[in-house]
């Protein structure tokens, strides 16, 4: 039994893109199961993804006749299997409550995904609250002077588990612009956000100092532009003047792991599709 698929689609708007797919989908004898779509009248864009059971079809047919009609509307598109766990490099420093939240809810089978290694900038005994026995772990120390070839490391594991997502778990270490470029549209990175009004140490304890009344989390992905690229999601929480940095710094943990999580899912179901600076969401 073929496991059900999703395709993912952007192109330049025009009439009839809809019924020319779900047609050719109906003329493989397939089954849709989900379909959502987007006119982005702004660029003249149309986004779209549709999971459907292949019913005997292989993807290898599927994506070689889609292929020939995808080519005369200019489109940007894939077919991958809906259930396959996605394989997934995590990076942390010190702050393992994200990390903990995501391989939480990948061990109970919330997250489709498959843990192939774990980097870090400190060593293994800095995470003292995961269990990481069954996980491949790489303690990859960085310094100024050494930050290139580290990240020459961080490629070759990568290459070398292929990973197909990066996520960057609060590691708390900025890329380079060759990393960033080299891991683009597949790496996502967690920031509170408050930035770029609360940079550096402490945010929010700087908060705490400045009286914020709402305090929250972003999840994007990694670009050249620090914590400015594309978003996937954000969450907020009200705070009052009662909070003391410290149920700030708990509340902001809270919501960091949430939004993180919920973006790592929405990535590996395939319902982000980059739009320029910005993200087309199919939210399910």
């Amino acid at each position: 039994m073929i496991d059900p698929l999703i395709l993912t689609l952007s192109c330049p708007d025009k009439p009839g893109i809809t019924a020319n797919v779900t047609g050719f989908l109906f003329e493989q004898g397939c089954n849709v199961l989900e379909a959502q779509q987007f006119n982005d009248r702004a660029s003249n864009a149309f986004f779209m993804r549709v999971a459907f059971d292949p019913a005997g079809a292989s993807s290898d047919k599927l994506r070689e006749g889609f292929g020939l009609f995808a080519a005369r509307q200019d489109m940007d598109w894939k077919i991958v299997s809906r259930d396959r766990p996605r394989r997934v490099l995590l990076m942390v420093s010190k702050f393992d409550h994200c990390l903990a939240s995501l391989l939480y809810r990948w061990r109970i089978g919330e997250l489709p995904m498959e843990p192939v290694a774990i980097v870090s900038n400190h060593p293994a005994e800095a995470i003292t609250h995961i269990d990481l026995s069954d996980l491949p772990f790489h303690h990859l120390p960085i310094t100024k002077e050494t930050k290139p070839e580290q990240e020459a490391q961080v490629r070759a594991i990568a290459e070398e588990v292929d990973a197909e997502l990066v996520i960057l778990a609060r590691y708390m270490q900025i890329l380079s612009d060759e990393q960033a470029a080299h891991f683009a549209g597949r790496c996502i990175n967690i920031h509170h956000s408050f930035l770029p009004g609360f940079k550096g140490a402490k945010p929010y304890h700087q908060a705490h100092a400045r009286g914020v009344k709402m305090i929250g989390a972003t999840a994007h992905y990694v670009t050249t532009d620090l914590d400015e690229g594309p978003i996937i999601h954000q969450d907020v929480e009200a705070i009052t003047h009662a909070d003391s940095p410290d149920d700030l710094v708990r509340k902001g943990r809270d919501i960091e792991s949430r939004v993180l999580a919920e973006a790592v899912r929405l990535h590996l179901e395939e319902r982000v599709l980059l739009n320029g600076q910005r993200t087309v969401v199919f939210r399910g």
